[in-house]
């Protein structure tokens, strides 16, 4: 049955089951609208998060980083933390020379840990200290760290950790292969270039790219929601 116009101009059926109001009809197309663009929106945010997690896994596929833990945050432990910095990276640049790849450094790596953790071990006794210290290889979580002359995203990566003593001071981030934190700013590309990396990710990670910002907030988002999830 049909209703009786109000002067608002909306349609009352008289027996409370008629046609909706004007007002009905333009919510309910106002609802749909907004569930189109949150599909939209959803579905591209899961496209640029697989695209993030992609780039940074795409990258830590190619590199190894470098890990130095300190004993404690007293000016001492973080001066010695740096002197057996100076010390690792002079004993494994050579023998990563001839690796072409992350596996070839990561094999490089293992067969020598006895021989970085000895190193490290006279550094220090030559300091006047007796703290312990490890070296291993394992998958570490990075957040992102800016370099002179590039950049990486966080995640996770494969390292070389160095533990002096206690290993409780601020650590110190670097890249082992390819040798980018030895390497002159200029001089990054071609060094990355040479260990496999890409044109686009060296863009991206000299922040040649002017997305890079953006896309490296977008892995740190995720991958704290891997982290949350995996949690």
């Amino acid at each position: 049955m049909l209703g009786n116009k109000t002067p608002a101009g909306a349609y009352i059926a008289k027996d409370g089951f008629g046609m909706k109001t004007k007002q009905q009809h333009a919510a309910g197309r106002k609802l749909l609208r907004l569930e189109v663009a949150l599909l939209i929106g959803l579905a591209v945010a899961l496209a640029w998060g697989a695209w993030s997690l992609g780039t940074q896994r795409t990258l830590a596929d190619r590199v190894v980083r470098l890990h130095v833990l300190a004993n404690s945050d007293s000016e001492a432990d973080q001066a010695l933390k740096l002197t057996v910095r100076d010390r690792i990276l002079e004993v494994a640049e050579p023998l990563l020379e001839t690796a072409s790849d992350r596996e070839e450094a990561r094999t490089a790596l293992e067969t020598a840990l006895p021989e970085l953790e000895q190193a490290a071990e006279e550094t220090i006794a030559a300091a006047g200290y007796d703290y312990g210290v490890t070296a291993r290889l394992e998958e570490t979580e990075f957040p992102t760290r800016e370099y002179d002359g590039f950049a990486l995203p966080a995640g996770e990566y494969l390292a070389l950790r160095v533990v002096i003593g206690a290993g409780e001071g601020q650590n110190w981030w670097c890249v082992v292969f390819p040798p980018l934190c030895a390497a002159a700013s200029e001089d990054v590309p071609a060094v990355a270039v040479a260990a496999g990396l890409t044109e686009d990710q060296v863009s991206l990670i000299t922040e040649e790219d002017q997305g890079y910002e953006l896309k490296f907030k977008a892995v740190e988002w995720w991958n704290s929601l891997r982290q949350k999830l995996e949690g």
